[in-house]
């Protein structure tokens, strides 16, 4: 599992974690301030791609000069290089809700509450 620090990102984080998520054929796990990339079938993700992926999708953005994708063991990190902060127009929450562990998703907070229960079992 590699995580992705996206603290100084956080604006574009939703585009990232699909365009990543897509390239090195993984399963994302959002959180907060990052995600989480797992394998489909138990191998090994290479970082180098997702490394490069992250800096295909900020050069796409023309963002790559501002942003340094940096690598300590799982975790990568993309940190601001001038101070620049990526502004974009909040995008309309689609209301879905995703379960951390599964990947099951529903439009009801209250149903993934009671589905998130069966992993603790």
């Amino acid at each position: 599992m590699i995580t992705i620090d996206c603290r100084d990102v956080l604006s574009i984080k939703s585009e990232l974690v699909v365009y990543v998520s897509d390239q090195v054929a993984a399963i994302p796990t959002l959180k907060i301030n990052e995600f989480m990339l797992s394998s489909l079938n138990d191998d090994a993700i290479d970082k180098n791609m997702v490394i490069t992926a992250i800096k295909e999708f900020l050069d796409s953005i023309g963002e790559s000069r501002n942003f340094a994708v940096i690598s300590n063991n799982n975790v990568i990190s993309i940190k601001s290089v001038t101070g620049k902060v990526i502004e974009r127009n909040p995008t309309m929450s689609t209301g879905f809700f995703s379960c951390t562990h599964c990947g099951f998703v529903t439009s009801y907070e209250v149903e993934l509450q009671n589905h998130m229960k069966i992993h603790y079992l």
